[in-house]
């Protein structure tokens, strides 16, 4: 089939490239310039996992290209991905300027019959708004639909070319027979509903998985105080499957590009319609709240923060991304510096990224792990780096001024931290807390 992916960000991108690598015809549009010739060398500018790979051989083999020039692209194409961004506007809800102006774009430029589908997370009632706005400029035949996307960042083509589901939302039984011929490489699973379900199907999805991360965060802050290990407390609650193990890892919350994003704008979506969303309401404050409990540890491992060097191991907001929005390394990294702390940070890939958001003179960045940790007085673990795990705890608490470890990410086995030197504070497992290198308890 003929594509074209209108935007080329995260979503927007690996979509382009996997539809091309089942064997499709796809022209990815940006109105940025100077990003469309970078991809057209072949330079990504999002890291991801595989990514680089698959899209220089899509390119190769000629099935693949990028454009600005939107008008030819809707030419191309037979079916239209509506892909950009719909950051939140400070009320929490989602700024649709960029679906609207591509929804008029596409209603400018329409001259046969295509299937215009929206891949960008929407509030309820979106699409119904692009098929008015085309309708009011152009008089082709056309069918909207909505295919939500479900990637996580990290493992995005995996997710992309092997998910759980694909959801269609439509009334048009010729957009739904296209689209299910479009996505049978990828699943037999196809849910095919209407469209304000398919749209409301995106947000509760991950709305209750923001729910089982803030859950289980605060299972693990009990967990602290009643002497439980929150590890095998997930595992045991993992088995039942009505549960599943899957986001149930403590740590200190949630961050990236979708889950802070579309919690606040459904709870704005809950209020529009005059209900208050106050479960999503508490998991909002319940993970922001969780970021800072590094920061009370730290407190209490050390002291006043003020003039300490504080190593910083991880930025992004989880392993195998660059992504740094919302993360929650942001907020505790600020922390430290209002505190007049001094920051060594390091993160494999993502420190480039991260100084966009933050960089002040009390902040050094570091090109290794261990010289993040060199004469610190404490050492913040904010990423499950696979790297961090790695790493000699004997060689690295020696490098260090104080031994002293705060592990937002649980990184850490028990016979590790046991061995080592460390004055250790992790996640909702006080049997392994170490004061002054003697455990308080052997679990």
């Amino acid at each position: 089939m003929n594509i074209a992916v209108i935007g080329t960000g995260y979503v927007g991108l690996v979509s382009g490239v996997c539809f091309s690598e089942i064997g499709n015809q796809v022209i990815c549009v940006d109105n940025n310039e100077s990003k469309v010739e970078m991809l057209n060398e072949g330079i990504v500018p999002i890291y991801e996992p595989g990514l680089k790979e698959l899209m220089s051989s899509n390119m190769q083999a000629g099935k693949l290209s990028f454009t600005s020039n939107i008008g030819e692209a809707i030419h191309q194409s037979d079916i239209i991905f509506i892909a950009v961004g719909t950051p939140s506007l400070p009320n929490g809800e989602a700024n649709l300027s960029y679906v609207e102006q591509v929804a008029v774009e596409i209603g400018t430029h329409l001259e046969s019959y295509k299937i215009i589908v929206t891949k960008s997370t929407v509030p309820v009632g979106t699409n119904d708004r692009i098929r008015d706005l085309i309708r009011s400029i152009s008089s082709q035949p056309f069918d909207v639909a909505s295919v939500p996307e479900f990637l996580r960042e990290g493992s995005a083509i995996k997710d992309t070319l092997n998910p759980d589901r694909i959801v269609i939302g439509t009334s048009s039984e010729r957009a739904i027979q296209t689209l299910k011929k479009l996505h049978r490489p990828l699943t037999n699973n196809l849910v095919i509903t209407d469209i304000r379900s398919a749209e409301m199907i995106k947000y509760a999805s991950n709305a209750f998985l923001a729910t089982k991360i803030s859950f289980i965060n605060e299972i693990s802050n009990i967990c602290e105080k009643v002497g439980a290990d929150v590890t095998r407390v997930a595992e045991g609650m993992g088995y039942d499957k009505r549960i599943g193990s899957a986001f149930l890892k403590a740590g200190i919350g949630y961050g990236g590009s979708c889950f802070p994003k579309d919690t606040q704008a459904l709870i704005q979506i809950a209020g529009m319609v005059d209900y208050d969303f106050r479960l999503l309401k508490s998991v909002v404050e319940v993970n922001q709240d969780q970021r800072m409990q590094v920061i009370h540890k730290l407190e209490e491992a050390v002291g006043s923060l003020t003039g300490k060097t504080i190593a910083v191991w991880g930025l992004a907001f989880k392993p195998d991304t660059d992504d740094v929005r919302d993360a929650p390394a942001i907020d505790i990294v600020q922390h430290l510096v209002d505190s007049g702390a001094y920051v060594k940070a390091y993160d494999p890939i993502a420190t480039e990224n991260f100084r966009k958001e933050i960089d002040m003179a009390s902040i050094s960045w570091q090109d290794t792990p261990l010289h993040a940790a060199q004469g610190a007085d404490a050492l913040c673990v904010l990423t499950e780096w696979k790297e961090f795990a790695q790493v000699d705890l004997h060689v690295l608490a020696q490098m260090m001024k104080e031994p002293v470890m705060i592990d937002g990410r649980n990184v850490y086995s028990a016979e590790q931290i046991q061995m080592s030197a460390f004055q250790y504070y992790s996640v909702g497992r006080p049997g392994l807390t170490k004061l002054e290198g003697k455990a308080q308890a052997i679990i």
